[in-house]
């Protein structure tokens, strides 16, 4: 199997109170939740995520794999958006896993079988007030495989099945349902056991591991297998903090486990990751000697410094309840041949850099605006890079579910403007303030999600909790 060339996580900057829901049903609680934005889902925050992952090596992603327990499209392909935007080789697979909890590990363990990118990502809801919503969390992670430059090689896997009730939740239905929490617990400790006895049934040395986390839905069955498998191997127990921080993000759980994992490791030390969901994965790392100048920002520096929001605004942004209708026509339904014929501009923010006089402009012309030459053009991808406020406008008309609406004209360092939409605007904006491009959800209708890309204000990475 291939190991991690490059893994990178994605924690949205919003954040909610647990006390502020359970509130809405008297009751009370500690802590935060990590919110996805307006214009955030599943397939955008999958984005987030592996932009910086395959920055530089699009070209050796040998496929992809989606995993996600709330995706946005039923009978069409999610994976196929993510592909357009990470502008990959067209000839490669990218494949949905599934809305369920398993298909996160199974994912990773899919991707490292042929040098994959796995990309997982979930918004978590539940009953208004409910433990569900109060503990839910949304985040997103993306790991790159491969056979060279690795920073984690995986040394073992395996895997036990089961079939019991545990967690279900009806097509369609945003609400989940659990069965008593005991005899959850009680089925994922026998499947954890057959788990520790096949890797050492494949010669690994349960005593030789150094660090290992758990990851599932089920608290006291996460606890419980925490429990067996310190006592088995006597290693450190990474991450169980980070349901507390910012909530159990779901499929995209085992990947920010994981991430704290190598972000924690040292050189040669190896990691387990323990993950339940109908039933029971387990993969083995071991950490390379370079991983500490391979790896990037770790996962728990996007922890802090959230915005909070409350929670009348996170339930308008989860369309629990309805705003105010604009005050302005709706939008038209996106036009399908219009979208594949401005594919590369719309989906991966590629335009076009002119043969003659070397001007950039987006979307990719046939005429050059300042030469009018028509020899051609290179394509210049600006998805990765820094841009400049020329202008901008604020609408306070246009209905947005997080108003007002800022509009305004970009400059990018390469070359080339862009009129867009500005997204997590925090505070006052100035012309020549620095933003970034990033991959959001423009307006739906009749079921069309119509993606584009929007700038948001550039921040600090040191202080900034989103990448």
């Amino acid at each position: 199997m291939s190991g991690i060339v490059n893994y990178h996580c994605y924690i949205p900057q919003y954040r909610l109170r647990r006390s502020e829901i359970a509130a809405a049903l008297g009751a009370d609680a500690s802590g935060e939740r990590s919110v996805a934005g307006y214009d955030e889902d599943t397939t955008t925050l999958g984005v987030a995520a592996a932009l910086p992952v395959v920055q530089g090596r699009a070209e050796s992603v040998g496929s992809l794999w989606f995993a996600t327990s709330d995706p946005v499209y039923a009978d069409k392909t999610n994976a196929t958006t993510v592909h357009a935007a990470l502008d990959l080789p067209p000839d490669i697979t990218a494949v949905d896993l599934g809305a369920n909890l398993r298909s996160g590990i199974t994912a990773l363990l899919a991707a490292a079988r042929d040098g994959g990118l796995a990309v997982l990502a979930d918004r978590r809801g539940g009953p208004l007030g409910g433990a569900d919503e109060r503990t839910g969390g949304d985040a997103s992670a993306a790991y790159l495989f491969g056979d060279d430059g690795t920073l984690a090689d995986l040394t073992h896997t395996a895997s036990a099945t089961a079939e019991f009730i545990d967690r279900w939740r009806a097509p369609g239905s945003s609400d989940a349902h659990t069965w008593e929490e005991r005899f959850g617990e009680q089925r994922y400790a026998e499947l954890a056991d057959q788990l520790l006895t096949t890797l050492a049934k494949q010669g690994l040395d349960l005593d030789g591991i150094d660090r290992f986390a758990v990851a599932g839905l089920n608290p006291r069955a996460v606890r419980t297998v925490g429990a067996a498998v310190r006592r088995t191997t006597g290693a450190q127990q990474q991450g169980a903090d980070l349901a507390d921080a910012v909530g159990n993000t779901g499929t995209a759980h085992a990947g920010l486990l994981l991430a704290d994992l190598l972000d924690a490791a040292e050189p040669g030390e190896h990691l387990l990751l323990v993950s339940l969901a109908d039933g029971a994965d387990a993969i083995v790392l071991r950490a390379a000697d370079t991983i500490t100048e391979l790896r990037g920002r770790p996962v728990r520096d996007q922890m802090g410094d959230g915005v909070t929001i409350g929670y009348p605004q996170y339930l308008l942004w989860r369309r629990r309840v309805e705003g105010e209708r604009p005050r302005r026509p709706e939008p038209d339904r996106p036009s399908a041949p219009y979208a594949w014929r401005n594919r590369r501009y719309k989906l991966s923010m590629t335009g076009g850099r002119c043969h003659a006089c070397g001007t950039v402009q987006y979307p990719m012309p046939t005429v050059c605006y300042r030469c009018r030459h028509t020899r051609g053009f290179d394509p210049v991808k600006a998805g990765d890079e820094s841009a400049h406020i020329v202008t901008y406008t604020v609408d306070r008309l246009a209905f947005s579910p997080s108003p007002p609406l800022v509009s305004a004209i970009v400059a990018f360092e390469s070359g080339g403007r862009l009129q867009c939409e500005l997204t997590d605007v925090r505070d006052p904006i100035e012309v020549g303030d620095e933003v970034v491009p990033t991959f959001r959800r423009g307006a739906t209708v009749d079921g069309i999600h119509n993606y584009v890309w929007k700038s948001r204000p550039h921040r600090d990475p040191s202080t900034d909790d989103e990448s």
